[in-house]
């Protein structure tokens, strides 16, 4: 089944090209299906870019999938043309009274800050507290993810020695996760960040369990008991050629980078990337979509207030 987005969102046109069958609304309100409604707080700065990402997940399923874009009110992008934002995007006011099967909220580069120094920071509490009553399961991304489990449960993020920068083995540790139903034994995820949560904070919390675990990145895959909240330390999204271009910017820019982990073949940056995270990728969004939005949301979405988040 297709994903279905604005005609002339930049993505579809990309995604037409790769074969994942893109429908448009008009032909979307022919059909007698409810669609899963997914709503995304886009707080990277190349929105356009984390737009065809997510989308190419999320069309890559059976089931028929409706993308809601916003953004954090107050912040103007630098990377995005103010068209696009007018043309896509809402606010959260504007969503404020709807409810949705699912929800991902994105990384963003503010790693570097406090939490409550972000400007969007007080915005991102209110929608994440919505998120309990007018979600059935949101998707915290990288420091999304930390941004969550710090909102929620009070988890400390660490600032590291040293940037968490590649691709990284990683396993299931919590042998009964449907999250990542039919994934191999060893995986691989791209992480880019300066941050990281820490194992002995996590478990500390009842309602949280840890799912999959790295020896380099550390903790990536923590969940509620039922799946309403979810945290991915990690960046599945990622094309092959995304790590390469942030090295690159970096280099350019005279900043202490290295090599991103397991990318280039033999660490030689003058080699195209090899991307060994793609499969994991489709696995990881499409069970989320499949175990915690299609098969446990009510049809009724507005019956999601009625639900217990710890459950």
């Amino acid at each position: 089944m297709p994903i279905n987005i604005p005609g002339d969102l930049p993505a579809a046109s990309i995604l037409e090209q790769e074969n994942i069958f893109v429908m448009t609304r008009r032909r979307a309100m022919s059909q007698d299906i409810r669609p899963l409604r997914i709503l995304i707080l886009n707080l990277m700065p190349t929105k356009i870019v984390t737009e065809t990402q997510l989308a190419r997940l999320l069309g890559n399923t059976p089931l028929q999938v409706e993308i809601e874009l916003i953004s954090a009110g107050g912040h103007t992008p630098k990377h995005t043309p103010a068209e696009h934002m007018l043309a896509f995007y809402r606010n959260f006011d504007a969503v404020r009274e709807e409810y949705f099967d699912g929800m991902i909220i994105t990384g963003a580069p503010v790693e570097h800050l406090a939490f409550e120094a972000v400007d969007y920071w007080p915005e991102l509490c209110e929608i994440m507290e919505w998120s309990k009553s007018h979600v059935h399961s949101t998707f915290h991304i990288c420091w999304a993810a930390q941004a969550g489990l710090y909102y929620h449960y009070g988890v400390p993020k660490i600032h590291l020695h040293r940037k968490m920068f590649g691709v990284f083995r990683h396993r299931v540790t919590h042998k009964g996760s449907i999250l990542f139903r039919g994934s191999d034994d060893v995986f691989m995820v791209p992480h880019s960040r300066h941050t990281t949560v820490m194992r002995r904070d996590i478990v500390k919390v009842p309602a949280l369990k840890i799912l999959s675990e790295s020896d380099e990145a550390g903790v990536y895959a923590v969940s509620t008991n039922e799946g309403r909240q979810l945290f991915i330390t990690g960046h599945s999204e990622y094309d092959p050629e995304t790590l390469a271009l942030e090295y690159w910017r970096d280099k350019r820019a005279g900043l202490a980078i290295h090599v991103p982990c397991n990318y280039f073949p033999n660490d030689d940056d003058t080699k195209p990337p090899v991307c060994t995270w793609r499969s994991s990728a489709n696995l990881l969004y499409s069970n989320w979509l499949n175990y915690f939005v299609y098969q446990q949301t009510p049809y009724d979405a507005r019956n999601i207030r009625d639900l217990d988040l710890n459950n």
